[in-house]
């Protein structure tokens, strides 16, 4: 039995493949458009080019193809109405079986460094998302498949149901092509949004499961795991070399240490351990084995089943360090072949590869009752000839540094947050706390005899001079703030007295 193929991908992984299945075994006749019909033709497949089927040409550079009553009118046709089957033979209108489309690359093009809005405005798709939704909404008769992941599965409806599709199929497909061209809708919406967001009224979310986790935070949580589109990045990119799946807890507090080791380039060696999403010890050093066994050191008790982040390909040394401990997961660039094979002793361990820790959304987004509620994420880092330093003392160089790294790590730790640490390296981590001086007392008694010389970074400013005396005490040298309280002075008053270098950033990183 013939039947009627319209084919116009962007994408155009396997439509080879399906075209030559449907022709030769299935006896189908192509209709296709532009680039999809020339990818045809180059492979010998017979193929009608839309311009021909509609005796229209495609005007406008392009914009103007398949919006001709010809290729609707075969979409939408309700097969079991008489009136739409005599509108269908006066206007010589022949209906689809399938209709594959796919949409331009719009989010890929914007994701490009260079691209400007004329660049995203002429990837916007038009004739490709009428065609999507005219097909899914007509799934009655017609089969809309907008993934090429699902061209196997539709050859398989072919061969199992006499060259037709069932309901059900059609159905899923459907409900799969509505949340595509939803989610394409939600990036234009999106991006139109960052460019003047005075008139940013609508927020959409879209995304597509790549997963349904066992459990969500507890085992009596359902959860599932979602992509921001088609293409795979972040998370979706990373290559899972070994271990269980991912748990609903991993994919939290991988993406928490992530954003931590984001802040250190490449060419520093650094590891961070956490737990909970809150850094347990973070450090750089000269070599990755000398980072992690510092970061390990800060807190050997907390790192027990925590989430290891590295910055750099992870070596053999570090990975025979890490194997000696039960961690949940390890993220690193990439591995050596002699690091892998002494990984794969723990079979539990997860172990993944990020290329880019750097990836990241614009956006931050949070459930609230009825809604939800969006901030940019705090990609801010004030730089030490931004800041203002506020005491008699002054900073060495190599304080400033010191500083620098402490600072760093405080802005992804819960607030109320305190860090304090030396030679680069975690002592003490007050987090989550309801005061400020519950986190200074909570990192100076995990620092405890190595606090001397040390230096201490608060996430806001201090409220009273109470907690900067207690970190002098402790013998803290340093301390980085972002200033701001209306008792400023009595804190700046506590340092110069107790001999102490104060740093204000001007820039407050809560963390809730």
């Amino acid at each position: 039995m013939t039947g009627l193929a319209l084919l116009s991908v962007s994408d155009k992984t396997g439509i080879v493949e399906l075209a030559k299945i449907l022709v030769t075994e299935f006896k189908f006749q192509i209709v296709s458009s532009g680039g999809t019909a020339k990818t045809l033709q180059s492979a010998g497949i017979p193929v009608t080019k839309v311009s021909d089927y509609t005796q229209s040409p495609e005007i406008l550079g392009g914009r103007v193809k398949t919006l001709h009553p010809r290729i609707h009118g075969g979409i939408l046709a309700r097969l079991e109405l008489e009136s739409h089957q005599q509108d269908l033979t006066a206007n010589e209108i022949q209906p689809f079986d399938l209709v594959a489309v796919n949409l331009y690359p719009f989010e890929k093009t914007i994701a490009q460094e260079n691209c400007t809005i004329e660049d995203a405005i002429e990837q916007i798709d038009i004739g490709g998302p009428a065609m999507v939704r005219g097909s899914a909404k007509n799934y009655a008769h017609v089969t809309i498949l907008t993934n090429p992941a699902r061209y196997d599965d539709y050859l398989t409806q072919l061969r199992e149901n006499q060259g037709k599709t069932t309901l059900e199929f059609r159905q899923a497909r459907a409900i799969e092509a509505f949340a595509m061209t939803a989610s394409y809708d939600q990036a234009i919406c999106r991006y139109f949004a960052h460019i003047n967001p005075e008139s940013a009224d609508y927020y959409g979310i879209g995304g597509e499961k790549i997963a349904t986790l066992r459990y969500g935070e507890n085992p009596h949580q359902k959860a599932s795991w979602y992509q921001n589109g088609r293409e795979a990045k972040g998370w979706a990119s990373a290559n899972q070399l070994q271990g269980k799946e991912l748990s609903y807890n991993n994919l939290v507090d991988m993406e928490a240490a992530r954003r931590i080791i984001a802040e250190f380039p490449s060419n520093e060696p650094a590891a961070v351990i956490l737990k909970h999403t809150n850094p347990c010890g973070v450090a750089v050093g000269d070599t990755l084995f000398e980072a992690y066994q510092k970061a390990y050191n800060a807190d050997s008790v907390s790192a027990f089943g925590g989430i290891v982040a590295l910055n750099q390909p992870l070596d053999a040394p570090t990975a025979q360090a890490m194997s000696k401990i039960f961690l949940e997961c390890i993220v690193a660039p990439d591995i050596t072949e002699e690091a892998a094979s002494i990984l794969a002793k723990k079979s539990n361990l997860r172990v993944l590869l990020l290329s880019d820790f750097n990836s990241t959304t614009q956006d931050n987004i949070k459930a609230i009752a009825g809604g939800f509620l969006i901030q940019e994420n705090d990609l801010a880092l004030e730089l030490p000839e931004t800041w203002q330093i506020v005491t008699e003392k002054q900073p060495t160089e190599t304080q400033l540094q010191e500083l620098l790294f402490a600072w760093k790590i405080v802005k992804h730790v819960k607030s109320n947050a305190i860090v304090i640490s030396k030679d680069r390296t975690t002592l003490g981590i007050g987090a989550g706390q309801m005061n400020r001086v519950g986190s200074v007392k909570i990192a100076l008694e995990q620092a405890k005899e190595h606090s001397h010389g040390a230096f201490l970074a608060s996430d806001a400013f201090f409220p009273f001079d109470d907690s900067v005396r207690t970190a002098a005490e402790a013998g803290i040298c340093s301390i980085i703030q972002p200033g701001g309280s209306i008792r400023d002075e009595d804190s700046i008053k506590a340092a110069n007295e107790l001999g102490l270098v104060m740093v204000f950033t001007g820039v407050r990183h809560f963390l809730h």
